[in-house]
């Protein structure tokens, strides 16, 4: 008995400061680790994919920004995995998050990258957003922009984002859910 108020007089002279610090980066390995294992899941059901569609690809798992990022590259087939406009990727995607939500029973938000599409159209989105952005600024009429993912919406909010004198929005409902870019007061 005397060795458990030992123990509790020791939690107690402990600030909660110092608890809070200790705590602090066994929440932030714990995160990881969930990611980690996010990951590794995907990567096994991404792998079972490949295997039964009889294509080549390596995948390549890491956790960047708080989220698991997934990607494979590597075989010639895989343009057939993004599909148009990236709406294959996009069903894998969400079809790989549910396979780890049904294993983990938390919801994910891994980002998965096929052939390196996203990374492409991810540069392709900025520099659209930055032109249509300055375009926006010299005329000082607003720009609606077509339809796009949440992805891609993100993107372009991002590059408006680093113009100054204008900002953007999304309008609409999915999928027809847009940008529209507005000029400052």
């Amino acid at each position: 008995m005397s060795e458990t108020l030992q123990a509790t007089d020791d939690v107690e002279a402990s600030s909660p400061a110092e608890a809070e610090a200790e705590a602090e980066p066994q929440s932030q390995s714990k995160t990881e680790d969930l990611l980690v294992q996010e990951g590794d899941i995907a990567g096994d059901y991404l792998e079972r994919l490949l295997d039964l569609l009889d294509y080549d690809g390596d995948i390549d798992l890491d956790v960047e920004s708080g989220r698991a990022i997934v990607s494979i590259d590597g075989g010639e087939d895989l343009s057939k995995l993004v599909g148009p406009r990236g709406n294959v990727l996009e069903s894998l995607q969400e079809l790989t998050r549910l396979a780890v939500q049904q294993e983990t029973g938390v919801r994910s938000r891994l980002m998965l990258d096929i052939a390196q599409w996203r990374a492409g159209r991810r540069a392709e989105l900025a520099e659209m957003g930055r032109t249509t952005a300055e375009k926006v600024l010299a005329s000082g009429e607003r720009a609606r922009l077509h339809p796009m993912t949440p992805f891609e919406r993100k993107v372009v909010h991002d590059a408006v984002a680093a113009v100054a004198g204008v900002h953007s929005e999304s309008e609409g409902e999915e999928p027809q859910r847009r940008v529209i870019i507005f000029p400052k007061p």
